[in-house]
């Protein structure tokens, strides 16, 4: 997962939280758009998991679990596994969710950290095994508007979830 997160900084991503009509399954906003969610998406698609499928498929069975943040009636396979929510909704039913602590030892590699930026915008990232060489604390890969980026960026803003997710 490390390996996945650390090759997506290499790419150019303009921050892009357009709504677009993609492929289903395995369907991508154009690649060099995207935005935090699209992180993680990619990611776990590096390692050959689709977490848009995953996230419909369990939002089609379980839609009254799901937040209810954008005032939906049904499942949109372009846009429902882009959501943070969503992710941390899954994660939390099918990872393993993990103590918030304000430890950074409590944080490893391949951990899936969820933030809350300005009490208002949830934020999503993987922790990876490089270390900062200021802090020491192992470094984020996210996107919170400057593409997709590796930083010391753990406990910049509020901690609202901590997952390990490895799927089968």
């Amino acid at each position: 997962m490390c390996n996945a997160a650390k090759e997506l900084t290499a790419q150019k991503v303009q921050y892009d939280p357009s709504y677009y009509t993609i492929s289903y399954p395995m369907g991508d906003v154009p690649s060099n758009k995207g935005v935090c969610a699209d992180v993680i998406i990619r990611a776990y698609r590096k390692l050959g998991i689709d977490l848009q499928q995953l996230v419909h498929e369990d939002m089609s069975r379980q839609f009254s679990t799901y937040p209810k943040n954008w005032g939906l009636q049904k499942t949109d396979k372009n846009i429902d596994h882009r959501r943070v929510p969503n992710l941390m909704k899954y994660f939390d039913r099918y990872g393993k969710n993990s103590p918030i602590s304000l430890n950074e030892k409590d944080y490893q590699p391949g951990d899936i950290v969820c933030w809350l930026i300005n009490n208002k915008l949830p934020h999503i990232g993987i922790v990876v095994d490089v270390r900062s060489s200021l802090s020491n604390r192992y470094l984020i890969v996210h996107n919170v508007g400057e593409g997709q980026v590796m930083e010391d960026c753990l406990f910049k803003y509020p901690i609202i979830g901590h997952y390990v997710f490895k799927p089968k």
